[in-house]
């Protein structure tokens, strides 16, 4: 059974010598949806902050981006 830096390194061979543009940008596609798919896992602390923005959410205590970025630049003169 080929390990797997092989299997890469196999691949890599391939597409560095293929001219086939749909088949390089079928890959692309390809490789790029399975990095969204894959599951993330967060610490505890991540896990309270996430929840507290669901609360903060439900409760509407929701700022626009362009008020956000008037504060800021208040903040930061």
């Amino acid at each position: 059974m080929a390990t797997l830096d092989n299997i890469k390194n196999r691949l890599i061979d391939r597409i560095l010598l293929t001219k086939n543009k749909k088949l390089l940008f079928d890959l692309e596609n390809m490789i790029s949806s399975s990095e969204t798919e894959q599951e993330l896992t967060f610490d505890s602390y991540q896990i309270e902050m996430l929840l507290m923005s669901e609360e903060d959410i439900k409760e509407g205590k929701l700022i626009s981006e362009a008020d956000l970025e008037e504060k800021d630049a208040k903040w930061m003169n």
